[in-house]
Formats: structure tokens, sequence, C-alpha cells
């Protein structure tokens, strides 16, 4: 099993930048795809972006390709999500989450199995 926390939300005007963190526990981190989520009240967690377990894949939804960039470092058992280009409807509580299976990535929530417990990203504008 795999503990993961988030942290580095905020509040940020439109335009600008932030940095989030996942932190994990537990040697498993290294070996499986990792993935940033997010979720507004009342809606659906909305996938964001997608790592492979080594890094070498990533995968972006539409909404933020070409502003977002995942990147994890497995010697410090860490993934980020570095956000540019910040727009009001970037507003949402932030998840990572761990790929339940030991090959492949997915947009799809139901196929991650370890989720951290949130951390609030809000963009004024």
């Amino acid at each position: 099993q795999v503990h993961l926390v988030e942290s580095g939300g905020g509040l940020v005007q439109a335009g600008g930048s932030l940095r989030l963190s996942c932190a994990a526990s537990g040697r498993t981190f290294n070996y499986y795809a990792m993935g940033w989520f997010r979720q507004t009240p009342g809606q659906e967690r909305e996938f964001v972006a997608a790592i492979s377990w080594n890094g070498a894949n990533t995968y972006y939804s539409d909404s933020v390709k070409g502003r977002f960039t995942i990147s994890r470092d497995n010697a410090k058992n860490t993934m980020y999500l570095h956000m540019n280009s910040l727009k009001p409807e970037d507003t949402a509580v932030y998840y990572c989450a761990r790929y339940k299976y030991s090959t492949g990535m997915s947009y799809l929530n139901v196929d991650y199995d370890c989720w951290g417990q949130g951390t609030q990203v809000t963009v004024s504008s």
C-alpha cells in the first residue's frame, strides 16, 4: 500500500504559476504510473495528467496541455505538477493517485486505487 500526500496548492492570480507535489510513502511508488485529477463541487473528478512509472511517457487532458507539466523523481518518491498560465477555470481541489495496474496508464479515475487527500488551487481573475 502507498500513502499519498499533496501539497503546494494556494491562491494565485490568473496567468500565474504553481507547483504541486505528491509525496508517497511505501516502496511501490517507483513501479506504477501516477496521475493528477481535479474536482470542483458538484462535479465529477476530472483527469488532468498522467506519467509512466519511469517518467518516459506523459499524457494530458486537452484543457491543460501546453500549460501544465507532470514529472516525477523516483529517488524522492515524489511526483509534481507544474502549472503555468493558470486560468480561473483551473480552480479545483487537485488529487494525486496511483494507477492500479502494473503496465500502462489511464485517464479514467476507476483505474487508480490510492488517492491523496487533495490540495486546493484557487485562481482569481
